[in-house]
């Protein structure tokens, strides 16, 4: 896409984030952060920087479009930000088919293998935020074993974590009777935790390029 490559953003709607909506595509929130400051910081030659958020997806649907969406882009880096409404409908819609962690595991584990065999790209995962900003909330009980595997998967296949998860949980400790809220609804970022997400990102991001 240029000399220097491209970034793919894939995940849900809190990627989306009205992208749809954006003449550019890039949406209203974290992604758009993360692209200006990478356009900021090195104007000649950034990264070209995609978004492929959908509302609603949950990992059973990043592996339906994966090709279409990750591999035929041929990236230089993957971001994957999922595994909230994996959790999320377990609460709201218990009557569907749900993805546990077992399931979620083998399909992060199959996405991450994919994208290693089918591209050059580096795996940039994000752990799932919060699901309620009540830190012990039966979402954010529910959350645990997901951020694991998270966790586990890049480990495994050598990428680049972004602390997501822990970056919330510690915004909310330090700040148990704030009004300055990280989401909407307890999910959605308002543009507070548009900014921490990116924050967190460009911090693991900066950290792993310098260490290269």
């Amino acid at each position: 896409m240029n000399e220097k490559g491209s970034i793919v953003f894939i995940g849900d709607s809190i990627t989306e984030a009205g992208r749809r909506k954006d003449p550019e595509q890039m949406g209203y929130g974290y992604v758009r952060l993360i692209r200006d400051y990478l356009l900021t910081d090195d104007p000649q030659q950034p990264l070209a920087v995609v978004n492929r958020g959908v509302s609603g997806n949950r990992i059973p649907d990043l592996l339906a479009r994966w090709e279409r969406d990750v591999i035929a882009l041929q990236p230089s880096f993957v971001s994957i930000s999922i595994g909230i409404n994996d959790v999320w409908r377990q609460l709201d819609h218990p009557e569907k088919e749900q993805v546990y962690p077992k399931q979620f595991e083998e399909i992060y584990m199959e996405l991450a293998w994919q994208t290693k065999a089918k591209t050059y790209a580096h795996l940039i995962l994000m752990e799932p935020t919060i699901i309620g900003e009540a830190i012990h909330s039966e979402g954010n009980r529910k959350l645990k074993p997901y951020v694991n595997i998270v966790r586990k998967v890049a480990h495994t296949f050598h990428g680049t974590l972004v602390p997501t998860h822990q970056a919330f949980l510690a915004y909310l400790q330090a700040r148990p009777s704030s009004r300055y809220r990280l989401t909407t609804d307890g999910v959605h970022m308002n543009s507070l935790g548009n900014m921490l997400m990116a924050r967190t990102w460009l911090t693991a991001f900066d950290r792993d390029r310098r260490q290269k």
